[in-house]
């Protein structure tokens, strides 16, 4: 395990982040010991403190009522007692020479005689005296008696230091291995933390290398990595659809660019063969430029398909009335549907909103009442009606044409299909599948009825607007 941490940290990111966690742990520590044996020895320092003054106070008392003699009585039971907390006692006289003096076993390291050489300060509360050790010292304070003598009393710090060191014992036992843990934790937690990147790196690799379909596993701790997980393989899905957009919409130019370029070298080498008759290349122009015309109208439906399938498609949204929609489609078709006698009936409420592009929704509407007009015959009728159920606007398109096998409707949709009965009527066998591109780009669906002999119904479904008039 250890080893596969070290391999997850090969990288500069998870190296840092790993020092800058066990730097943070380590720092941490050292300050909560730091603060821990500041107040540790603080307090220790304060209780003997406390302790001494407490005994001088008493060795005063006794002084001032006893005199000398009950001093040195006091002291000699000090001596017989031999507690722990033994204290060193001095009575110096008005010149700081000795008068009496306890030194107890422990005390014989401390240099007491050199309290003669220095006269006590009123103003200086404490005094220390250093031992064969450094570290140890005799801390006493002095009070000036009523007649002039000094009594001193202190208390060595040897215990005091005795439980400090043992405090830091403990403190370097618990802190190492804390460190070392902190350091494991940091390697682990960066190596957690990072893998949803490294899998996003070993992903982008993969697809450099030709698998578009490589995605990177989504993370399930809910954060923001797994934010960024989602919204790179949202962004391979959106590449990958635009790549595999642009393959089929070149081969389908591909294949159907052969019949129209093969008419227009044809159109061309009978203009050549022709001799100089000025009415044939009359013609033949103008069949080049009816083909081109067509060749540029498919070239120019492919790219919309192909723009509204992959979602690169600008559309201008905006709330309209659906029956003003329905409205300029049927006026512009008054003239192809009256030609055929085929009456086009729209039975769309005024309060009726949809949140569409009005372009692209009318030119949608424009193909499927086309369809509905080209394939009914004379004397027919073309219903538009919309509804709405639910939280979706339905828009229907119902003829009573020839009708669709069901073999058929499902590829009715796909890009130049045309069934057998449609093969008569002119078209590219775009409009459909333009249709369908254009309603999947505003989050809506198609759908289909029909039954040969009777009639086809096609469906729009939209998101429904909240707006109402």
């Amino acid at each position: 395990m250890f080893s596969r941490l070290l391999r997850g940290l090969r990288s500069g990111v998870g190296l840092r982040l790993t020092i800058w966690y066990s730097s943070i742990l380590a720092l941490s520590t050292l300050f909560l010991f730091s603060f821990a044996y500041f107040l540790l020895a603080s307090s220790l320092s304060r209780e003997d403190q406390e302790a001494v003054v407490a005994k001088v106070r008493e060795l005063a008392g006794v002084y001032q009522t006893d005199g000398l003699s009950g001093l040195r009585e006091e002291v000699s039971l000090e001596r017989t007692a031999a507690s722990k907390d033994d204290f060193f006692v001095r009575l110096a006289g008005r010149e700081n020479k000795t008068v009496l003096i306890h030194v107890p076993p422990q005390y014989q390291k401390f240099d007491v005689r050199s309290l003669e050489r220095v006269r006590p300060n009123p103003d200086t509360l404490w005094l220390r005296v250093r031992g064969r050790q450094r570290r140890e010292a005799l801390e006493l304070t002095s009070t000036f008696l009523a007649d002039g003598y000094i009594l001193q009393v202190g208390k060595s710090t040897e215990e005091r230091e005795r439980i400090l060191k043992y405090f830091r014992e403990i403190f370097v036992a618990v802190a190492i291995p804390l460190v070392l843990l902190g350091l494991i934790g940091g390697m682990f937690l960066a190596s957690r933390a990072l893998q949803p990147i490294r899998n996003v790196i070993r992903t982008i690799h993969e697809i450099t290398r030709g698998r578009m379909e490589a995605r990177a596993p989504s993370p399930k701790t809910g954060d923001e990595l797994k934010e960024l997980v989602m919204l790179f393989n949202g962004m391979v899905d959106k590449i990958e659809a635009l790549i595999r957009g642009m393959r089929e919409s070149l081969d389908n130019v591909a294949h159907d660019l052969r019949t129209p370029m093969t008419r227009l070298r044809g159109i061309s080498e009978m203009a050549l063969q022709s001799g100089d008759n000025l009415e044939t290349y009359r013609e033949s122009l103008a069949d080049s430029l009816e083909e081109s015309e067509r060749i540029l109208k498919m070239l120019n439906t492919l790219m919309d398909i192909s723009e509204a399938e992959t979602g690169v498609v600008k559309l201008d949204i905006r709330t309209v009335p659906v029956s003003e929609v329905v409205h300029d489609i049927v006026e512009l078709y008054h003239y192809v549907a009256e030609a055929k006698s085929v009456t086009v009936e729209s039975r769309v409420a005024n309060d009726i909103l949809m949140t569409v592009d009005p372009m692209r929704m009318r030119q949608v509407l424009a193909n499927l009442l086309d369809n509905a007009i080209k394939y009914t015959p004379d004397g027919g009728r073309v219903c538009i009606s919309a509804d709405e159920t639910g939280e979706r606007l339905a828009v229907h398109v119902k003829d009573s044409g020839i009708g669709i096998p069901s073999t058929q409707i499902s590829k009715i949709w796909d890009r130049l299909y045309r069934g057998d009965q449609s093969r008569s009527q002119k078209g590219l066998g775009l409009g459909l599948s333009l249709v369908k591109a254009i309603i999947k780009a505003h989050g809506g669906e198609v759908g289909v009825e029909s039954e040969p002999g009777k009639g086809s119904t096609f469906s729009i479904f939209l998101p429904k607007t909240k707006t109402s008039l």
